[in-house]
């Protein structure tokens, strides 16, 4: 496993550098890097790796939903208004509506597992978004409507709410279907896990008000509260849910509206455990596809992840309905919701884990995904935004 550990950080920190020099997403390479140290090739990963690889990704989804909730501000959703907030969830709910209809046809799916797998190619990428929008922010293009800030909003909850429903379809599965309980977990699993959260944010920044705590201690603490709240999502399996995932994004999203400053330097220190996380993250997802499997299903993979893009472009241009922006700044805002990463990565490799039939179309298509749509979404926007976008004069 050293040796493995030892593989995966050194390919790493390679393919990051050799993917930045040629203009390409480092998670492609992290992906391609998988593939190749994984069982499908040269099968330099040690098992004992692979079998903790779930747990791996567990953590690494936790580092998305803290970073998420402490650099999403609720006056960036107020201030870009009710396009914001659509963004939060249309785009999403449209794409997850084409899976729906597309799956069974196109993988003999049932209708929950394409729910699943809907869920899993839904959520629009903050390892792509966010650098993507921080240079639009930083270039002034786009300013006088504030567009990126809308975007970087809207792109943030949509994880989460794609991640939520994600979370509730898997239970579903995993206890063999739909069940009268479930129509008592779902609200309860919400509700307790925002009240959950909000009551720990308060208490954080409380105690760290008043103990004095470093940087890396407040970090240490806050992994270990989400890891105990997904811990107890687990747990509950009767009739009355709880939501950790939603509890842990509340718990940052309090904390950061709170303290702002704090928030920003714990925020810091998540950018750079993230800089390790997604390594392991995107290496054990390449090195879980079965290459078969995946050349087999390519064409109609393809077909789907573009007949869902499709929707979700429609969903964007509903949201921007009745705006001041003009055609080119709504395809821009179109373009800036199409890449797919970080979130497809967490918990694409779930369902297969959890030993669903459809574990492996899923965690197959979204592999496929990312490797299309995030070196695509990723040089769209850098080289749109130039060209679609306003600049104010200064």
């Amino acid at each position: 496993m050293l040796l493995s550990f030892g593989l995966i950080l050194l390919s790493g920190v390679l393919v990051t550098r050799i993917m930045k020099h040629i203009g390409l997403p480092p998670l492609t390479g992290m992906l391609l890097a998988g593939i190749l140290l994984g069982p499908a090739v040269l099968n330099w990963i040690d098992p004992a790796m692979l079998e903790i690889s779930g747990s791996i990704r567990k953590i690494a989804l936790l580092v998305i939903l803290i970073r998420a909730g402490l650099s999403l501000r609720t006056e960036d959703l107020i201030r870009a208004g009710r396009p914001a907030l659509l963004l939060c969830f249309v785009p999403a709910t449209c794409e997850i509506l084409a899976f729906l209809l597309l799956g069974p046809p196109m993988f003999g799916l049932s209708l929950l597992e394409s729910a699943i797998l809907g869920t899993v190619i839904a959520a629009v990428s903050p390892a792509v978004v966010v650098p993507g929008m921080v240079t639009v922010m930083k270039s002034g293009y786009g300013q006088d409507k504030a567009i990126a800030p809308m975007i970087l909003a809207g792109a943030s909850a949509d994880d989460i709410f794609v991640i939520v429903l994600f979370s509730i379809f898997t239970s579903m599965a995993g206890q063999g279907g739909f069940h009268w309980q479930m129509l008592l977990r779902i609200p309860t699993s919400i509700v307790l896990g925002i009240l959950s959260g909000i009551l720990l944010g308060i208490l954080f920044v409380r105690v760290f008000h008043r103990v004095r705590t470093p940087v890396i201690t407040r970090l240490i603490v806050f992994l270990a509260t989400g890891a105990l709240l997904y811990a107890l999502e687990d747990a509950l399996t009767g009739p009355v849910g709880f939501s950790g995932l939603i509890a842990v994004m509340t718990t940052a999203l309090v904390a950061g509206h709170l303290d702002p400053p704090a928030a920003r330097r714990l925020g810091a220190s998540f950018d750079s455990l993230w800089t390790a996380a997604q390594i392991f993250l995107f290496t054990l997802i390449g090195a879980a596809i079965q290459l078969t499997y995946a050349a087999h299903a390519l064409g109609p993979s393809l077909l789907l992840i573009a007949a869902g893009l499709l929707c979700r472009s429609g969903g964007v241009l509903l949201c921007l309905t009745g705006t001041s922006l003009n055609w080119k700044e709504r395809l821009f805002s179109v373009v800036s919701y199409l890449p797919k990463a970080t979130v497809q990565a967490a918990i694409s490799a779930i369902p297969l884990s959890m030993g669903l039939a459809c574990g492996q179309t899923v965690l197959t298509v979204a592999v496929l995904a990312i490797l299309v749509m995030a070196p695509l979404g990723a040089a769209a926007i850098d080289l749109l935004y130039p060209r679609l976008l306003h600049k104010p004069d200064a």
